[in-house]
């Protein structure tokens, strides 16, 4: 897990570092796994109170799939296991509990702009390039990609994207809000903003992302209830409700 995605802990901040430079920080499934592996451990440690995610080298961000992880996948398998594990990681990654600054550097084409767009923040290098190539080797965006850039981008940008395979400078995304801010380099201002964001109250900073969630529908169901769980939690009600349960006697419910 540690070659193929590196995580560097960083007091409050994770950083997670894409390592295949040599493919431009291309995914694999041994890289989806480590990604998850390291979403679950974030989840688990309320001492982190921010991520950084960016890719080795500086050269690329994140080229996308790399074609010799799918390219020989029967149908069946592609859409069950290739699409189906990017889905699940990266859908971890857009409602992962803290918020997620991606730090954008050269490449950031295919899955890495959907990768990109999973972030809660994005910072970008001022030469980094974006595109969605898919349909120039005969494939579509398998990552829910296209969803929730059609929410982040003005529709005639996401058509252009998709539909001609056009890169697109940074310049020109950050013109259209898709970029937070440029940086050369990104990695420390994506850090820093970090490590504001850690300076906040968590669990504030937790529930105002699961509002922001639901309110463009990115896991709205499970953004309510944990909502609704948390409001309910910490009542006396709820803590009635355990006593008597334990105690096998009817619970006295005093609406507090």
């Amino acid at each position: 897990m540690t070659d193929t995605v590196i995580a560097d802990r960083r007091g409050a901040v994770l950083l997670l570092t894409l390592n295949h430079e040599r493919r431009g920080n291309a995914l694999t499934p041994a890289m989806l796994a480590a990604l998850m592996a390291h979403l679950e451990a974030v989840e688990q440690e309320p001492a982190i109170r921010a991520v950084v995610l960016t890719g080795a080298g500086g050269k690329a961000f994140c080229t996308g799939a790399d074609i010799t992880a799918w390219s020989d996948l029967d149908p069946v398998a592609f859409a069950r296991q290739w699409i189906g594990c990017g889905h699940r990681v990266f859908d971890r990654l857009a409602r992962l509990p803290v918020p997620v600054i991606g730090a954008l550097g050269g490449a950031t084409f295919g899955g890495g702009l959907e990768l990109a767009a999973a972030c809660d923040i994005r910072v970008a290098a001022p030469d980094a390039s974006f595109a969605l190539p898919e349909a120039g080797i005969g494939v579509t965006a398998g990552w829910s990609g296209t969803q929730r850039l059609a929410r982040l981008l003005p529709e005639a940008i996401v058509r252009e994207l998709a539909l001609t395979g056009a890169r697109m400078t940074a310049e020109r995304l950050h013109g259209v809000g898709f970029i937070n801010e440029l940086a050369d380099p990104p990695l420390p201002r994506a850090l820093a903003v970090a490590e504001r964001v850690g300076t906040l109250a968590p669990l504030a900073v937790e529930t105002t992302k699961q509002v922001l969630n639901a309110a463009v529908g990115e896991g709205r169901e499970a953004a309510i209830d944990a909502i609704a769980a948390a409001r309910v939690a910490a009542t006396a009600d709820k803590a009635e409700g355990v006593a008597g349960f334990r105690e096998k006697r009817p619970p006295r419910f005093l609406g507090r």
